[in-house]
């Protein structure tokens, strides 16, 4: 989606209508620097009331989303085109949600083995060392899951019998053994279980 377009295209809409910034806030119950930020493209209006500002500019969603009036009989191809777009857009924000959790696990593990390696060398055997390294263990295993939460809620799973994508339950996937991003899973729909790789879309390319 393009931010700028959307936002010149709200701005222009409420204009029509003759309303301020700060009326169009008071008709969505937000501030008039949230509808200017929407304005500008610093930001996107949340989803639950994207609804009534479509309402209140007379658009549809999907007119709001191309940042442009659609023609009845271009509609259709240009629903496709927003399709498209997102699916994008969600590809390279999970693919950047990834490479967050990668770059996440390789501090914190060299955090921790840092720590584990200096506290040995400077601290005698005792609580002070043993508090470190609890600590440390916690702090590691608490990245760890919580980086397990990134990689289940990014992207899905592709079945390697029948390529079906799907997103499984995260208890599942802490239990799976796995090689890399790869879980051996059972696919929800030929139900065959396989070591399934992770995607960044829905759809297949």
């Amino acid at each position: 989606m393009d931010l700028i377009r959307i936002g010149k295209f709200i701005s222009s809409l409420r204009k029509e209508k003759g309303l301020t910034q700060e009326e169009l806030a008071e008709k969505l119950y937000v501030t008039d620097r949230a509808v200017s930020k929407w304005e500008r493209g610093v930001s996107f209006i949340d989803a639950g009331k994207m609804i009534d500002l479509c309402n209140i500019l007379g658009i549809s969603v999907n007119e709001l989303l191309m940042g442009e009036r659609i023609d009845m009989k271009d509609y259709e191809k240009k629903t496709e085109e927003l399709l498209v777009e997102l699916a994008k857009q969600e590809e390279q924000n999970n693919k950047r949600s990834i490479r967050h959790m990668w770059v996440l696990l390789v501090v914190t593990a060299l955090f921790y083995f840092g720590i584990i390696l200096i506290s040995g060398l400077t601290l005698e055997e005792g609580p002070t060392l043993g508090a470190i390294i609890v600590i440390s263990t916690i702090i590691l295993v608490s990245v760890c899951f919580y980086a397990l939460k990134i990689e289940v809620d990014t992207g899905y799973y592709e079945c390697r019998h029948c390529s079906h994508r799907f997103k499984p339950r995260y208890i599942v996937v802490l239990l799976a053994p796995h090689i890399n991003l790869m879980r051996l899973l059972r696919c929800p729909k030929c139900r065959k279980i396989a070591f399934d790789k992770k995607v960044m879309s829905k759809e297949s390319e």
